[in-house]
């Protein structure tokens, strides 16, 4: 892999689904993984095989169907889990088992009631007996943001002799600033013996706001694997969103960073994803939301107008949006006014401008957004509606 290619890791079908109310049929799923194929993604996280005999059909269906993209299982670090997702995964053109354990003190006191060196033991046991199914070998080491810099890269070292191919590095609880992440990650990079055998993956939460800033971070310090789902969804407060660091890359060409993402696909996948879940996208999301490429202020109208970089760094066809759209509201402005009338067939003298605008203003203090049948009103019941029609 050319080392400044970052590999996307979707889990919208594992993590994603596991919001509350999002429940998705095989079906769904397979709509969905298909068109993550299509999209350009590396790896497919299509689910957690030993769940339930719904999410192994789903895992094995998807197996089935996925052209382009590894599909991934997530286990446990237990035998069982992971027999069971190698099943799952036998039709799998290009197959990944993603098995871990929980490596923070936290975890291993409260959760596993065990010691460091026993949770070193069975990761190794979880992968060695990954490897026996697939080349490919994931390992997670859950809450990894709050465990030890030295332990955590004693637990890599480990799993890289056992045949991990990728050491998932996980924000588990969202709690790492971007700077303590990346700091970890570039740890890892230095410290961990044999870390030149294995891609270090980010897979960050979102509870504090910061998943797509620390997995950012992660891949400017040495990761090479992002760890994402469509639209941000995912467990509590979400996870990194796919469209938000596949576009952040793209505008920033100088870290010379970049994904195999069609980004053209992006908003149509954001649309697909929240009507098959039932979850809708707040209007002001990054990159897909309602509002990303609206405009509503007059000032920012205006210089949209002249010229649509003045206030937008995406063009938003890049990202699958046909145009950007001029929002009237009482805080537009006489150029907005006049673009969105010559759109509907009114080329108006300043003059005439000027007269529509005080109605305009006086209509828009009473609804919320002016449309284009709001504005043949505007106009018609002016006093320059003769003059302006027999122009």
């Amino acid at each position: 892999m050319s080392d400044n290619k970052v590999q996307i890791f979707d889990t919208t079908l594992r993590d994603g689904e596991q919001v509350p109310g999002c429940k998705l049929n095989t079906e769904q799923k397979l709509i969905i993984a298909e068109q993550l194929d299509n999209l350009g993604v590396d790896i497919i996280e299509a689910g957690f095989p030993v769940s339930s005999p719904g999410d192994f059909k789903s895992v094995e269906e998807i197996s089935k169907i996925v052209k382009h993209a590894t599909v991934c299982g997530l286990t446990r670090s237990v035998e069982n889990d992971i027999k069971v997702a190698a099943e799952a995964l036998k039709y799998a053109k290009t197959a990944r088992i993603h098995t871990g354990i929980g490596t923070s003190d936290s975890h291993i006191k409260h959760k596993f009631k065990s010691n460091r060196e026993a949770i070193i033991e069975r990761a190794v046991k979880a992968v060695t007996y990954a490897k026996s199914f697939v080349e490919d070998v994931e390992f997670y080491a859950e809450d990894a943001g709050r465990t030890d810099n030295d332990y955590l890269a004693r637990v890599c070292e480990a799993v890289i002799k056992a045949g991990a191919t990728v050491l998932n590095i996980p924000d588990t609880t969202g709690y790492c600033l971007p700077h303590e992440y990346g700091a970890k990650i570039k740890y890892l990079k230095e410290n961990v013996k044999g870390i030149e055998k294995a891609i270090l993956s980010c897979h960050c939460h979102n509870d504090l706001g910061l998943a797509t800033a620390n997995s950012i971070e992660g891949v400017i310090n040495g990761a090479r694997q992002i760890e994402c789902t469509i639209n941000g969804i995912g467990e509590r407060a979400g996870n990194t969103a796919l469209e938000e660091v596949v576009m952040i890359l793209r505008q920033h060409p100088y870290l010379n960073l970049d994904t195999n993402i069609k980004s053209e696909m992006l908003y149509g996948m954001s649309q697909l994803v929240s009507d098959s879940m039932g979850i809708y996208t707040q209007p002001n999301k990054a990159i897909v939301g309602a509002n990303a490429f609206a405009h509503s202020s007059g000032i920012h109208q205006d210089g949209v107008i002249k010229n649509r970089e003045t206030y937008e760094i995406i063009d938003p066809k890049d990202v699958g949006v046909t145009e950007s759209a001029i929002v009237l509201t009482a805080r537009s402005g006489r150029a907005a006014l006049a673009y969105r009338a010559k759109n509907i067939g009114y080329e108006l003298t300043k003059l005439q401008l000027d007269e529509i605008y005080t109605n305009f203003l006086d209509f828009a203090d009473n609804k919320k957004e002016v449309d284009d049948n709001d504005i043949h009103q505007i106009i018609e019941n002016s006093k320059v509606y003769k003059e302006i029609t027999s122009a």
